[in-house]
C-alpha cells in the first residue's frame, strides 16, 4: 500500500531541511564541524540561530 505524503510530513520534511540549512551555515561561518552545531542544537533544546551563535561564542572564549 502506497503511503502519499500528508501536510503534516510535507511540514516536517521542509522544517528538517531548513535546520539542516542553518547547521550547515552556522558551522561554516564560525568554522567549526556540523555535528558540534547539532550537538549544540541538541543540547540547547531550540535551533534559534543567536542563542546557537551565544553558544558557539562562549565555546570559543573558553579556548
Amino acid at each position: 500500500m502506497a503511503h502519499a505524503p500528508t501536510k503534516t510530513d510535507t511540514t516536517t520534511l521542509a522544517d528538517a531541511a531548513r535546520v539542516e540549512e542553518e547547521v550547515a551555515y552556522l558551522a561554516k561561518r564560525h568554522r567549526i564541524s556540523p555535528a558540534i552545531v547539532r550537538e549544540i542544537i541538541r543540547r540547547l533544546g531550540s535551533s534559534e540561530r543567536s542563542a546557537v551563535e551565544r553558544e558557539i561564542k562562549r565555546g570559543q572564549a573558553r579556548r
